[in-house]
């Protein structure tokens, strides 16, 4: 069942509009299970943008993969398919590893150590495939994270805390780029600045043409959307929907949701981001986890607890003790789904 919506995932753009430019990209789509469960797709097109190269997982190891794709795209280019699948049965059959250990999916390794006797240079010829295993529970930094740095490059500051705030307000999201790449890194890497709470709703970071009817949904989304098929979105008629189009970096929103948050906690964070020290290292991440803390860090304080009975959580604690522009927030956030999860 599954495999039956991959190819449809793998091209998501109009296909007979745009095919040629698209070529060696990477870009990852999402399948969310029954229990919410979602399931990475991770993807690279290949001559001319007819041919997709798609490694599904659970594991969200974005610079893993793409790397990996690059070297079986390689393979195929140069009709090393037994190599290629060799590749492929190493890393299906090798259990998962445990963060920052080293992977190696070596391939022939017999041709490989008598290339190492024969000729030096030959050792660059064969290609495989060694990583560290990612420890996907630190916070994502800049450079090494794609998603995080290709978001913060493509989005100024100011879009990038319309969309956060829009965010936390759990509205219905557009987000556009006619470069699949850059398109699911800002879905990827916006949904991760809300650490440690997670997006609740629907969440695709990259719409296939078949699915376009999700864009009339009546609760919240975050939804990718190559720039191909906007219009045929826009002949919808959304109601109440925030679109940011990436390439132009500018953001539509029927919504105030910025101008609701505290303003102490949003202008620290401006700050933050707008230091040329945070452009590398976790310091991005680490300024939205700081406002996040701000936000909802005192909820422990709300917690009751009597021996025996199971903890529970006191809404009217947690906001009553607040000043009233964050009292007017925190009324609201109660009753967000990424709270109260």
């Amino acid at each position: 069942e599954v495999l039956q919506s991959v190819p449809k995932f793998c091209f998501p753009f109009d296909v007979e509009r745009v095919s040629q430019n698209q070529v060696g990209q990477h870009f990852t789509f999402v399948l969310t299970d029954i229990e919410s469960k979602q399931r990475f797709g991770f993807c690279r097109l290949t001559s001319g943008g007819k041919i997709c190269l798609c490694i599904l997982s659970y594991l969200p190891w974005f610079e893993v993969y793409y790397k990996l794709l690059n070297t079986l795209a390689d393979y195929l280019a140069k009709e090393l398919e037994n190599d290629l699948n060799e590749t492929l049965k190493s890393l299906y059959n090798h259990p998962v590893p445990k963060a920052n250990t080293p992977v190696n999916l070596s391939v022939n390794q017999e041709i490989f150590i008598a290339s190492e006797q024969v000729v030096k240079d030959q050792l660059y010829v064969v290609p495989h495939s060694y990583f560290i295993a990612p420890d996907v529970t630190g916070l994502p930094t800049i450079p090494e994270s794609r998603n995080l740095t290709e978001y913060f490059v493509a989005v100024d500051v100011n879009n990038m805390l319309q969309l956060y705030a829009s965010m936390l307000h759990e509205r219905r999201i557009v987000i556009t780029s006619s470069k699949l790449s850059t398109l699911t890194a800002c879905l990827h890497g916006s949904a991760a600045l809300l650490y440690p709470m997670y997006w609740q709703h629907i969440y695709i970071p990259v719409l296939p043409p078949h699915l376009l009817d999700y864009c009339c949904a009546p609760m919240p989304y975050l939804i990718g959307i190559h720039s191909s098929l906007i219009e045929r979105v826009r002949n919808k008629s959304l109601e109440d929907v925030v679109m940011l189009n990436v390439d132009t970096n500018t953001l539509e929103s029927p919504f105030n949701d910025l101008y609701n948050l505290p303003s102490d906690v949003v202008s620290a964070l401006k700050n933050k981001l707008k230091k040329q020290s945070t452009a590398t290292g976790d310091g991005v991440a680490r300024a939205f986890l700081r406002a996040q803390a701000a936000l909802f860090g005192s909820y422990r304080d709300a917690l009751r607890y009597k021996p025996g009975e199971p903890i529970t959580f006191c809404e009217e604690s947690f906001v009553k003790h607040r000043s009233s522009v964050m009292k007017q927030f925190l009324e609201t956030a109660v009753n967000l789904q990424l709270f109260k999860q």
